[in-house]
């Protein structure tokens, strides 16, 4: 069948090992199914696997690729959930200690196939295209958790998402709105600030600028360049959820004396249940909000979305279709 896959690793240039190709056809185990593959969505774990992280030397080739939303073996339309839990785990799957995501352990869904638990399909409504439940499984779940499970966010809360412009950060901004929550945004980048106001932020701020408000919660996804910024946002109580590292882990000041004194929250964040996905998925069928689609590119392109992912050129998620 047709893969994208990642033949060898590269920390340097990771698209090095990148190849657009053959691979054998996925057999499902018992408790398995197999959904065939209308489109899959980019996200920045492709581009470190490719780089190494997180996938070892004797899983390749390994098909890449966490999201998807196809065909189940019945024809039914069905989102892909991409948290592979151990068959005994009961309970939260992200906190399953030997969890994995697909392309880790377990081929991807960068190809005409892919097997996953049976537990780990959920039904797509007609009302969203492939295309848009594709983008839902990691970066939207993750957003998702992060505001409503992790950062317990109601109508009317203010919420400051920090650097507008990727996968998750446009999630974040989008169901934030969408759920009443008076978004504010920031970004280094003028046009993606502007971007951020047209999918629902409500203000929009140069990185580090000072807030005329402090916010009930910051949703932190770059690490060390925002950090700061971040703490000294929230009021008094506040909480900073955060999911992701993208300047780096390392922070110059991690604000602890204004942490205890404030009485601030940290909160860590990971991907999202089956469950959660669940009511995502109900969340936008109901709402009609729908994911930002930077581009759609045919599979047999893979090259050109990694490309543009790894050199930061994009607004929203891409989305790869078969």
């Amino acid at each position: 069948m047709f893969a994208v896959y990642a033949a060898e690793f590269s920390s340097d240039d990771p698209l090095s090992g990148l190849v657009v190709g053959e691979r054998p056809d996925p057999v499902a185990p018992d408790g398995w199914t197999t959904v065939t593959v209308r489109a899959a969505s980019l996200n920045h774990h492709d581009l470190w696997s490719l780089r190494g992280v997180g996938l070892k030397q004797e899983s390749l080739p390994m098909i890449l690729g966490c999201d998807a939303a196809g065909l189940d073996e019945d024809g039914n339309e069905v989102v892909v959930h991409a948290v592979i839990s151990d068959p005994s785990w009961r309970g939260d799957e992200t906190l399953d200690p030997r969890r994995s995501l697909l392309s880790e352990r377990h081929q991807g869904t960068f190809a005409d196939k892919v097997v996953v638990p049976r537990g780990n399909v959920v039904p797509k409504p007609a009302s969203l295209s492939f295309e848009e439940a594709a983008c839902l499984p990691t970066a939207w779940l993750t957003a998702y958790r992060m505001l409503f499970t992790q950062g317990g966010l109601k109508a009317g809360d203010t919420v400051l998402v920090q650097g507008a412009g990727g996968g998750v950060a446009t999630a974040l901004i989008t169901l934030g709105r969408a759920a009443g929550l008076k978004v504010l945004a920031t970004s280094r980048d003028e046009a993606k600030r502007a971007r951020a106001l047209e999918i629902g932020a409500h203000d929009v701020f140069e990185s580090g600028a000072r807030l005329p408000v402090k916010v009930d919660a910051v949703m932190e996804t770059v690490g060390r360049a925002t950090w700061s910024h971040s703490i000294r946002s929230l009021r008094p109580g506040g909480k900073i959820v955060i999911s992701g590292t993208t300047s780096g882990p390392q922070l110059d000041d991690a604000e602890l004396t204004r942490i205890f004194f404030l009485q601030l929250q940290v909160v860590g964040s990971t991907m999202g249940t089956r469950a959660e996905l669940a009511s995502l998925v109900t969340m936008l069928d109901a709402t009609g909000t729908r994911p930002l689609l930077d581009r759609v590119l045919p599979m047999t392109e893979a090259r050109e979305g990694f490309a543009a992912m790894a050199g930061g050129d994009v607004f929203g998620k891409v989305v790869l279709t078969r």
